[in-house]
């Protein structure tokens, strides 16, 4: 809904509290046009029901006034002595609206002014207390911290599959939510199904609370993936659905452009304005190298440098025809294997693979093919290994030619994952000159994401039906990168990154869980409790954690054992 449609629905809502109410209001002593005035209405209220005044916040924080909406129902009602399971299900399921019958149909109605408000059974205790710690964890989770697990290896060396995060919202600004309706602290879809977990309508404006500080380069950014329309996040060629701003898929890459910035990419390298950005110490760039291997197995090569993502060699002894085939390439596709011919002749093929699962293997008759693999590694690393006599050849994977994944997926570009640009990110408020030759860059930008339309006829571009020379952004925009540059999927593949869809800055790895490792070793000890900014090495603080948490618990013993014997 637009802002004017929200100011007539909240005053009809005001509107139809009053008419609901106000003889509640009369018999608890109030005046009857207390009832109307909005916001004063709710302070009112919460005297009559005898809470706090600050619960009349609540009422107005989107998701939250989900759960406290029936409560002041229910508490309404209990005011005037409706106790029953009777009279709390239809204060619910009605949705406030028993206030009517109450006012206008209800005999013998006697306002309790100084009724108890603790619960009368322990089931009562029970609910009030999950009812309010849902209440304080959902406030956190949207305007604070959101806990946040990595799920890909997009910036590998810095953060790890596996590491669970703290994501904090106040540092870029937190956004209020703009679905209204939805499931509290549950993102997308309902656990265990793509069920959705809110309803889509209605939306609020787009409000984002005052920041501490600004995105800079090389942050570190949860946002939401601007292009998600898939309903299973796993199954990129599954079913899709619109999905609003605030339910899209949370990523999380590192910000390599900044509002303003000319971008662009050569030989894998980010140049900022035309110098190469540094990153901290702490990142570590990503590369697959083509490997030649002697004298050793791929399996022996892989164990003795910890290489974590590598592609071994397959061969595919049948005709080129056979292997372009439509049901083949569908079956790769599907099963989201990847794979990159390196030799081929009359009779066998030899490619890279990724994902190939046993199943694949067996179905389709591939083999392995001798010591070379694609391994992904670290400048550092690929300078270590390539002084190992057992390396016949060891040389970067770059590409050459043009990609068809690649933004803005139009022929008039001609770049790939390695070599891109330069590009302008758009900054709010700033104007460029618009024509066909620039438009595929900033189409979506103009569409998408702030509300326009864009027609094309012949040398003519026009926007919500007028012809336009030049387009004025209306909000920043940001360039995000894994790290992994061979295995990251980021905006060399989908583009810029709207503010209104930045979620958070990491800042704390609170547990890293390898599901690589055996028994203990599962938990990578040395990443608990450790921040995810700073320079060298990360510390742990998972000890002075313990060793503060036993002082508070043997402090509290000690105070209660101090009382007993006073």
């Amino acid at each position: 809904m637009s802002g004017t449609q929200w100011i007539i629905f909240f005053f009809v809502i005001q509107l139809l509290h009053g008419l609901a109410t106000w003889k509640l209001y009369v018999k608890a002593g109030r005046k009857a046009w207390e009832a109307f005035v909005p916001v004063y209405n709710a302070v009112v209220l919460m005297k009559i029901i005898n809470r706090p005044w600050w619960w009349t916040i609540l009422l107005f924080l989107p998701i939250v006034n989900l759960i406290i909406f029936p409560v002041v129902w229910v508490e309404t009602a209990r005011s005037f002595g409706k106790n029953s399971s009777q009279d709390t299900f239809l204060a619910i399921i009605l949705l406030g609206f028993y206030n009517f019958y109450l006012s206008y149909g209800a005999k013998d109605l006697k306002y309790r002014e100084n009724r108890s408000l603790h619960p009368l059974t322990e089931l009562g205790d029970w609910v009030s207390s999950i009812l309010f710690a849902v209440v304080a964890a959902t406030i956190v989770h949207t305007y604070f911290i959101q806990p946040f697990v990595i799920p890909t290896s997009s910036l590998e060396k810095t953060l790890l599959v596996g590491d669970f995060l703290f994501v904090s919202k106040v540092n870029y600004g937190a956004r209020t939510p703009q679905t209204t309706i939805a499931v509290p602290m549950i993102h997308d879809a309902v656990p265990g199904t793509t069920i959705p977990s809110y309803i889509k309508k209605p939306q609020l404006p787009y409000f984002r609370l005052p920041a501490l500080e600004e995105i800079e380069h090389n942050d570190i950014v949860v946002f939401n993936w601007p292009v998600d329309t898939l309903v299973d996040i796993n199954n990129p060629y599954g079913e899709v659905r619109y999905k609003p701003v605030d339910k899209k898929t949370n990523y999380v890459k590192r910000c390599v452009g900044l509002p303003g910035d000319s971008l662009s990419i050569k030989e894998g390298y980010v140049y900022i304005n035309g110098k190469k950005n540094e990153l901290p110490d702490r990142a570590k760039l990503q590369f697959f190298y083509k490997t030649e291997l002697k004298n050793i197995s791929v399996e022996q090569f892989i164990k003795q440098y910890g290489i974590t993502e590598s592609y071994k060699t397959y061969s595919f002894k049948a005709s080129l025809d056979y292997w372009n085939k439509v049901e083949v390439q569908n079956y790769l596709r599907v099963k989201n294997i990847g794979t990159e011919i390196i030799k081929k002749d009359s009779s066998q093929i030899q490619f890279y693979a990724r994902n190939l699962d046993q199943e694949s293997f067996d179905r389709l008759k591939f083999e392995i093919a001798g010591t070379t693999l694609l391994a992904n590694l670290t400048e550092d690393l690929a300078a270590k290994i390539n002084s190992n006599p057992n390396v016949i050849s060891l040389k970067k994977d770059l590409s050459t030619e043009p990609e068809n994944d690649i933004f803005p997926r139009s022929p008039e570009y001609s770049w790939n994952k390695d070599e891109f640009g330069p590009i302008y990110i758009p900054e709010a408020g700033k104007t460029v000159d618009l024509n066909l030759e620039v438009l595929p860059l900033y189409k979506r930008i103009i569409t998408a994401y702030e509300g326009n339309t864009v027609d094309v006829k012949g040398n003519q571009i026009l926007i919500n039906g007028e012809v336009a020379n030049t387009y004025t952004f209306k909000q920043d925009y940001y360039w995000m990168m894994g790290d992994n540059r061979h295995n990251s999927q980021d905006a060399r593949m989908w583009g810029y990154v709207p503010f209104d869809h930045v979620v958070g800055k990491p800042v704390f790895v609170w547990m890293s869980w390898d599901s690589n490792g055996k028994g203990l070793d599962k938990i990578r000890w040395n990443r608990l409790f450790t921040t995810v900014g700073g320079e060298g090495k990360p510390t742990s603080y998972f000890i002075p954690f313990l060793v503060v948490l036993a002082g508070i618990f043997a402090f509290n013993k000690f105070r209660k054992r101090k009382k007993k014997t006073a």
